[in-house]
């Protein structure tokens, strides 16, 4: 599927339709480059999965969790060089089964993303965005 996004908020709101489809043991692996809109879209999720939490990017502490019904992961690979480093971040401690998993910058390490994750893209495309996800967010 493929969404436009000409703001922020329609962006949140592609991460809220998203996120309503998602069940413990989802994981969205976030593709995009700098300010693409890959932290709006988790943010437009949480507001689903974990409406008071207050989402930033991870880029500094590598791993957000977010309280909710379900845990919520936020990772950002962008400081990860290698499976070494991911592996000292605690990733694979996380409990994926028994959470929802976002994480952003995954071509830094493909490795690491499960069979079965969706996959999203978020490019820009003149002031706004395209949104292609192999899942849909109807």
């Amino acid at each position: 599927m493929v969404l436009y996004s000409d703001s922020t908020q329609a962006t949140e709101d592609a991460g809220a339709r998203l996120a309503k489809k998602l069940a413990p043991g989802s994981f969205v692996a976030l593709y995009g480059d700098l300010g693409a809109g890959k932290t709006a879209f988790v943010r437009g999720a949480a507001t689903v999965l974990c409406p008071d939490a207050a989402v930033c990017s991870p880029t500094y502490a590598i791993i957000n969790s977010y309280g909710g019904s379900i845990p919520v992961y936020h990772l950002d690979l962008y400081r990860i060089d290698d499976d070494d480093d991911l592996y000292s971040t605690g990733y694979y401690d996380l409990p994926l089964k028994d959470s929802i998993v976002f994480c952003e910058w995954c071509e830094k390490c493909p490795d690491a993303v499960p069979d079965g994750a969706i996959r999203v893209t978020i490019s820009r495309q003149g002031d706004g965005r395209r949104i292609e996800t192999d899942d849909t967010c109807d």
